[in-house]
């Protein structure tokens, strides 16, 4: 995956700097440990952490930014500042994955705010047809209407549904890092889906 390319320039940094590698990296489980164990310039840590949460992070940019080589940047930029600041992290306030996606969130959001040319890396290259050409193309039509659909949603409804339904992430844990109330974000969502499914349905992709 295009995201997990990433990783290959961060583990040269990792290794440019002259991180050393700890051998109890390869015991350890939890987020905290990990972090611990990058805080003292352990590779092998940094890399654990980066496979736990690359992908869900990637989709997470994906989805707020619209644009490939924007959700990559994102990404490559959220995992140096862990690479460089694993301190930024405090345990007991939550959960490190609901602090990594709210750093992803707001800096997709500072990105789409910043006035910027067409990204030539976001236009899908031609597919090549095969046995289920049509169904591949409606699907690929379904996905496309889905995702105008998110993107056209208002800011903070966007993030609800990409919190929830990109991470992975339940009530409490999206409400945290969108830093509102339970009761808040849930009262979001549903706008967010009612948004969504009026939207769908204006384009005939479900029934109203």
């Amino acid at each position: 995956m295009m995201a997990r390319a990433i990783m290959v320039n961060e583990m040269a940094l990792a290794t440019a700097t002259g991180a050393r590698s700890v051998q109890a990296a390869e015991l350890v489980d939890g987020d905290a440990e990990l972090l611990r164990a990058i805080a003292h310039g352990d590779r092998l840590a940094f890399d654990r952490m980066s496979r736990r949460h690359l992908d869900r992070a990637y989709g997470v940019a994906l989805r707020m930014t619209g644009s490939r080589a924007d959700a990559e940047d994102v990404v490559q930029e959220v995992f140096l500042r862990l690479w460089t600041r694993p301190d930024a992290w405090r345990p007991g306030q939550a959960q490190f994955s609901t602090w990594l996606y709210r750093v992803v969130v707001n800096r997709c959001l500072d990105l789409k705010r910043r006035p910027k040319g067409t990204d030539l890396e976001s236009v899908e290259e031609p597919q090549a047809p095969d046995a289920n050409a049509e169904e591949s193309l409606l699907d690929a039509e379904r996905n496309r209407a889905l995702d105008g659909a998110v993107a056209q949603l208002p800011e903070r409804q966007r993030t609800a549904i990409v919190l929830t339904y990109t991470a992975g992430l339940r009530n409490a844990e999206a409400a945290s890092a969108m830093d509102i109330s339970v009761k808040a974000f849930e009262a979001l969502l549903v706008r967010a889906k009612r948004e969504l499914r009026d939207h769908l349905a204006g384009q005939g992709w479900i029934q109203p």
